[in-house]
């Protein structure tokens, strides 16, 4: 049943709970479904006439008076930041919310109310589970998928922004509609002061400002789901044909997989690969993404991950994943064991592609390692591996000279990785380097900071 033909009933005590986070569309729908149910829509005030907040109680002292005054008419009544009255307790002094100090009359009104009601919130993490019951239907308004931001950015800023400004702005999905649209007519607004560079980095300052202010992290100022400019699986080491991988999962549309390995092997990078292959937008996760301060934070935190994927249709990555699957054997606080089964429960019940990566499988949950349908191990790269991607880099660098030495050299250097080369790369930028030695020689640096084979200090 939808909420139009809950309302077309014409039944009392309608009650529909709409919540999300803030600009995703909540009051937005209830004028909707007003419209479409050719009904009045009347709002509870937050404020009187002079601007001022009106408190909890005298609000639902007017929602009381509305039920009676309207219920011979066809209309819709909406309560608007219902945290007023439900969330506004105080723990610490354990004074009640207005809710509870009426929660006979609350939940009264909800099995009797003559005029169908929606009631809107931001969150519904602290209303008590006796008011939740009573409501006929409860909607969800999430920030939309990232296919649907980006339909949404490409409406609201048409003549604003280039393709791959959109892509990489639809990127956040802390993003909400109302967000984007505001940014997009305040720019609208001043767009004949404005050159076509200048309003695409205004409409991003203004959504960053916004997202910052919520606590969110900003857009980025690249896109951090692309790949190296040269990236070809055969670079890396591993006994896993990654392009067979590739094609059955093309079939299946489903797969765990762990890649495991060294940092810099090119475990990120074969998953952004993977969701070129499947033609699958990917969300990367890291550990400082999801990890929080609070107290089931982190476990909420992968729930919405996991979530967020389902909804996107997307493959989802998860780096440092050891953070949330250490052996729960060797846990010290309940929550550390609450993490790892949050993890394990999302895994198990996923049903397309995830990906979890990490430098570290050892301390592994063995739960965890049986959730994977393939473990891939991906080490440094092999003497001729490292020989064809140095050459298809000088070549990039129109250095066409390579003789014999220099190959040697490049075959000595036993623990490169790909993440050497596209780190080199990326200090080109700003130290350019002029020949080949200079090119080795840089690799030669990133190899030496590896702690890995190097001689201890000590007695033998």
């Amino acid at each position: 049943m939808n909420g139009h033909q809950l309302l077309d009933q014409q039944r009392k005590a309608v009650n529909i709970l709409i919540h999300g986070s803030p600009g995703t569309g909540k009051s937005q729908l209830a004028k909707v479904l007003a419209s479409d149910f050719n009904c009045q829509l009347y709002e509870i005030s937050c404020q009187n006439s002079d601007g001022y907040f009106i408190d909890g109680e005298k609000r639902l002292r007017a929602f009381r008076a509305a039920q009676t005054f309207f219920a011979q008419r066809k209309a819709l009544i909406v309560f608007d930041e219902v945290e007023d009255v439900f969330n506004n307790s105080d723990r610490e002094s354990g004074k009640k919310s207005t809710a509870q100090q009426h929660k006979a009359w609350i939940n009264r009104s909800l099995e009797e109310n003559p005029v169908p009601a929606i009631w809107i919130t931001n969150t519904i993490s602290r209303l008590d589970p006796a008011f939740i019951r009573r409501f006929d239907m409860i909607v969800e308004l999430p920030v939309p998928p990232k296919k649907q931001r980006a339909e949404i950015i490409a409406h609201a800023c048409e003549g604003l922004l280039e393709r791959k400004d959109i892509q990489s702005i639809s990127e956040s999905n802390k993003l909400a509609p109302a967000v984007m649209t505001r940014a997009a007519s305040v720019i609208k607004a001043i767009k004949t002061e404005l050159n076509d560079s200048e309003a695409s980095t205004a409409i991003k300052e203004l959504i960053n400002a916004t997202l910052e202010a919520q606590n969110h992290q900003p857009i980025l100022a690249s896109n951090a789901n692309g790949l190296p400019d040269i990236y070809d699986p055969n670079f890396v080491n591993t006994e896993v044909n990654l392009g067979e991988l590739a094609q059955g999962l093309i079939q299946t549309r489903s797969g765990r997989i762990c890649l495991y390995g060294p940092p810099g092997t090119g475990k990120t990078a074969y998953g952004k690969w993977l969701a070129e292959q499947l033609d699958m937008p990917i969300i990367i996760k890291r550990a400082s993404d999801i990890m929080s301060m609070w107290v089931g934070g982190t476990e909420k935190n992968i729930a919405e991950a996991f979530k967020e994927a389902a909804q996107d249709g997307s493959i989802l990555m998860i780096d440092e994943i050891d953070t949330f699957l250490q052996d729960r054997r060797n846990a010290q606080r309940s929550w550390e064991v609450s993490d790892v089964n949050e993890m394990l429960t999302q895994i198990e019940s996923f049903t397309s592609v995830f990906i979890a990566s990490t430098n570290l499988m050892n301390g592994l949950d063995q739960a965890a390692l049986r959730r994977f349908d393939l473990k891939a191990k991906f080490d440094f790269m092999k003497p001729e591996q490292s020989v064809a991607l140095f050459g298809r880099y000088c070549k990039q660098l129109n250095f066409s000279k390579i003789n014999e030495i220099h190959t040697a050299k490049v075959k000595r250097l036993n623990y490169l990785t790909p993440g050497d080369f596209s780190a080199v790369m990326r200090q080109h930028k700003f130290r350019p380097i002029k020949n080949i030695d200079e090119f080795i020689h840089s690799l030669e640096l990133e190899c030496a900071l590896k702690e890995i084979g190097k001689p201890t200090i000590g007695f033998i």
